[in-house]
């Protein structure tokens, strides 16, 4: 079924529902807003760009989506992949594999694929996300030390060598901040969990230092202003070489994108005791990837943190969604100017906490205790998410996955599969 969830909650909606989603929306909205600036930072984009994907496919995510309560918008699953296509094709590159991307992921919710998922061994997940966390982490070194110097190179095994060599650069206005901004995070987070606690810690902590007279680098400093509102609309130049050069990196955001989204639909049906429609989901993200690459924003997909902050915050419905992509572009009309005063360590330590959750530390000993082939597939994923490409990780994650199933079937079953044809 791809009929959107929203549709469906509209015929029975209420004054004491819209208030629900009102508080909620506008409070996941205040999460929103500091992490779309950061994961687009780190993605090698600009600030704005992670604001306009917010807005725009955060809006269609949740108009056209299979979840009541998904969130939608740029995420860390992303950084990686942004970063290696805007390095190599530039950001038009990153634009026209985005609207490829959309169109993948249309066809997959018409020719009802939403299912697939069940396919990909979870191993292969958990290993490509701690992956990518890790890559998060190591791209913020820079920036919470305050570290001075030439730019650090992009891969993993060359940046850690690059960083170590101005280590003598600290600079401590910077790791204050940066501790500080971590510092509040934990401790909102664990005093009031339900309170937007990280655009509080980043603006505090960017608030100490510009009250201390501390010279840090903030987004208009380092960007310049942000913009009062959106974009115009608009196409970049196509050709087939383009098109066919990009192909690999539109069908892994395809696939980023579809599985964040269904995973984060899950979690969600699991803390609301619901049911998501997998192929509106799929729909919803092929369209709202095509609308964030014509307003110049990045790839969307569903954000499982935002969501359960929404789940946390009493949302009751898309409604909510569609008042998180309002409330973050109202913020950006009326209150650019502060948004671009928020210091960058502190957008770092954020980025840093981001990516020690998507780690998913609580899992860890559940992993070493489970089965070894488990195991093995999750660690190769890993290092092959850090030392090689994303791709890669990802096509040999999925291969040995299905080699092992189909080696643990057993001689009969292999023998049945491999009967030879009478001549």
């Amino acid at each position: 079924m791809r009929q959107p969830k929203l549709l469906t909650t509209l015929r029975t909606y209420d004054a004491r529902q819209f208030s629900a989603d009102l508080i909620a929306g506008i409070t996941v909205a205040l999460v929103a807003l500091p992490l779309s600036i950061a994961i687009a930072i780190a993605s090698g984009a600009e600030p704005a760009q992670g604001l306009v994907t917010a807005v725009v496919a955060g809006f269609v995510i949740s108009a056209l989506g299979g979840s009541r309560v998904q969130i939608g918008g740029p995420t860390g699953a992303f950084v990686v992949v942004v970063f290696g296509v805007i390095a190599e094709h530039g950001y038009d590159g990153l634009v026209i594999a985005t609207l490829m991307a959309g169109g993948l992921l249309l066809v997959a919710g018409y020719l009802r694929a939403g299912r697939l998922i069940a396919y990909v061994p979870e191993a292969v997940i958990h290993g490509f996300t701690i992956g990518i966390a890790v890559i998060i982490a190591a791209s913020q070194i820079k920036d919470l030390f305050g570290l001075s110097g030439p730019p650090v190179p992009a891969e993993f095994l060359e940046k850690l060598p690059a960083l170590w060599a101005v280590r003598d650069t600290v600079d401590p206005a910077s790791l204050g901040i940066g501790l500080l901004a971590m510092g509040l995070i934990v401790a909102l987070r664990r005093i009031a969990p339900r309170f937007p606690g990280l655009i509080v810690a980043v603006a505090v902590a960017s608030l100490v230092g510009a009250g201390l007279g501390l010279t840090v680098d903030t987004i208009e400093t380092r960007f310049g202003a942000l913009p009062s509102g959106l974009p115009a609309p608009h196409l970049p130049e196509l050709s087939w070489a383009r098109i066919e050069e990009l192909v690999p990196s539109a069908i892994v955001i395809a696939f980023l994108a579809g599985i964040e989204s269904l995973l984060s639909a899950m979690v969600a049906d699991r803390m609301i005791d619901g049911h998501h429609r997998p192929n509106a989901e799929l729909t919803a993200q092929g369209a709202a990837n095509i609308a964030s690459a014509l307003f110049g924003g990045l790839p969307a997909t569903g954000a499982i943190a935002r969501t359960a902050t929404n789940i946390r915050a009493g949302g009751q419905t898309p409604v909510a969604g569609l008042i998180h992509a309002v409330t973050i572009l109202l913020i950006l009309m009326v209150a650019a100017p502060l948004t671009g005063a928020l210091a960058m360590p502190a957008l770092a330590a954020l980025l840093m906490m981001t990516a020690w959750n998507m780690s998913e530390p609580q899992k860890w000993r559940g992993y070493l205790a489970g089965a070894r082939s488990d195991l093995f597939l999750l660690l190769m994923t890993l290092v092959l998410t850090v030392t090689v490409d994303l791709t890669v990780a990802i096509g040999a994650g999925c291969g040995v996955g299905l080699a092992m199933k189909l080696a643990q079937r057993g001689p009969r079953d292999a023998e049945s599969d491999w009967t030879p044809r009478d001549r």
